[in-house]
């Protein structure tokens, strides 16, 4: 990126932790620059334009819906942020593209991806694999009263275990790029040794109910 590119970024960074400083349950500021990073190697491998894939990155969960009463506001906020910086209009459309098509819940309804677009999103998945996606799923649970496990959950209560079944497993096939699925296999391997150890260390009833899942 040249001198202007690193003014413009470094202001988005200035105005996201401000906004984002109140979240937290794996998804606040740290989530942010861990997407950063990872983006970073996956662009270095495959390549794609570093001040977008930068500025989507800051921005993918400005306006995360689960802080906003179920609203995503991330391209709207994307917008506004970026307006006041002298940003190319072209590449403001590109960033508020990405960030409103990244999401796990938009599912079939995302329209199609730029690279830039695929490797923020796989950055942003990646971050919920692995030793950082275990804490991240128990942060969530705690701040939103959702238990890891429950034996004989009769009642289909949502828990921690139950989202590595339902969402997290699933990640690995949804990636966009070669880099990202070689993470992610290490990633899910981790998980799985671990949900085998808490499983192993809380009994043989707790075990029975594991293979149900």
């Amino acid at each position: 990126m040249n001198e202007s590119q690193n003014h413009m970024v470094e202001s988005v960074e200035r105005e996201v932790r401000r906004r984002m400083a109140g979240q937290q349950a794996g998804h606040g500021v740290d989530h942010v620059l861990r997407v950063l990073k990872t983006a970073g190697l996956i662009q270095a491998e495959i390549g794609g334009d570093v001040f977008i894939i930068t500025l989507a990155a800051w921005l993918h969960d400005v306006g995360d819906a689960k802080f906003h009463q179920g609203v995503e506001l991330s391209a709207q906020f994307t917008r506004e942020i970026l307006a006041g910086l002298d940003v190319p209009s072209e590449v403001v459309d590109q960033v508020a593209h990405i960030v409103d098509n990244i999401s796990f819940r938009k599912g079939s309804q995302a329209a199609k991806l730029s690279l830039e677009g695929q490797i923020v999103q796989d950055a942003d998945r990646l971050d919920a694999l692995g030793a950082i996606g275990i804490v991240r799923t128990i942060e969530y649970g705690a701040a939103f009263g959702q238990p890891f496990f429950i034996q004989d959950n009769c009642e289909q209560r949502p828990t921690g275990v139950g989202h590595f079944y339902d969402k997290l497993f699933r990640l690995r096939e949804l990636l966009n790029t070669e880099p990202a699925r070689r993470i992610a296999e290490q990633r899910e391997l981790f998980m799985r040794d671990f949900l085998k150890q808490y499983f192993d260390e809380c009994g043989e009833g707790f075990r029975h109910s594991a293979k149900t899942l």
